[in-house]
């Protein structure tokens, strides 16, 4: 009986020492040759591989590892101490959402509408969201389709979504196939080249924050300070 008791617990000791022996690796700089980064799929094709590549020209003796999840599972990620830096957003400001981390601010990054060739609006410097209030929709993400509807409900009416994928080649696809039209973040349409489909602004501006997140204790670790100021560069560039 004492040892299925002890069994029991034995889960919860062991992370707990493991979380313990991380944090305090990283106060005393014992991990300053590793980061483990996580980023969001449109930040991993435009940010990360020009910080990352001046990273190693500057450092070659750092390790970065990369993974890809969406906030807020990457900020998860990184409070359980899986992972250095979270590369995420956030659309508007949410007190006290991030209060305990450490918030490098690097861009702010606007959706921008994307309509197929020959459609009426395609040759518009920008439109209205209620101008596409009748159209086929394709949608991204929850969280980007959830600030979607929200913007739309604003102007009046409900995107009928008939197609929805967290692919943005896909998305490019179906609107350039004359599917439907969309919004994405200028990112991803800066990593995926369009065919078949036409870029316009959209009005009212629809605006995420970018940013990157650590912990206080990890921010002291000078490979990710590095890591931080490189991506800071990047989001310059």
């Amino acid at each position: 009986q004492a040892g299925e008791a002890l069994v029991r617990h034995a889960s919860g000791i062991l992370a707990g020492l493991t979380a313990a022996e991380e944090e305090v690796a990283a106060i005393a700089g014992l991990r300053a040759g590793r980061v483990r980064l996580v980023s969001f799929p449109s930040g991993s094709s435009t940010l990360v591989p020009g910080a990352l590549a001046a990273l190693r020209a500057e450092h070659p003796g750092t390790r970065v590892s990369l993974v890809e999840a969406e906030p807020p599972r990457s900020v998860d990620l990184l409070r359980d101490g899986d992972c250095d830096i979270a590369l995420a957003f956030r659309y508007g400001t949410t007190g006290g959402e991030w209060d305990d981390l450490v918030v490098r601010p690097l861009l702010t990054d606007r959706l921008i509408g994307l309509v197929p060739d020959g459609h009426r609006l395609a040759d518009a410097e920008s439109v209205s969201i209620g101008e596409l209030a009748d159209e086929s929709w394709i949608a991204g993400c929850p969280r980007c389709r959830r600030q979607l509807v929200e913007v739309c409900e604003a102007s009046g009416f409900t995107p009928r979504i008939d197609f929805a994928t967290d692919d943005y080649p896909a998305v490019m696809g179906l609107v350039g196939a004359g599917l439907g039209v969309a919004v994405l973040p200028e990112l991803a349409v800066e990593s995926v080249r369009p065919k078949g489909a036409r870029t316009v602004a959209v009005e009212p501006a629809i605006e995420r924050e970018i940013v990157a997140l650590t912990l206080p204790d990890l921010a002291r670790v000078p490979a990710v300070a590095a890591t931080l100021d490189q991506l800071s560069l990047a989001a310059a560039r």
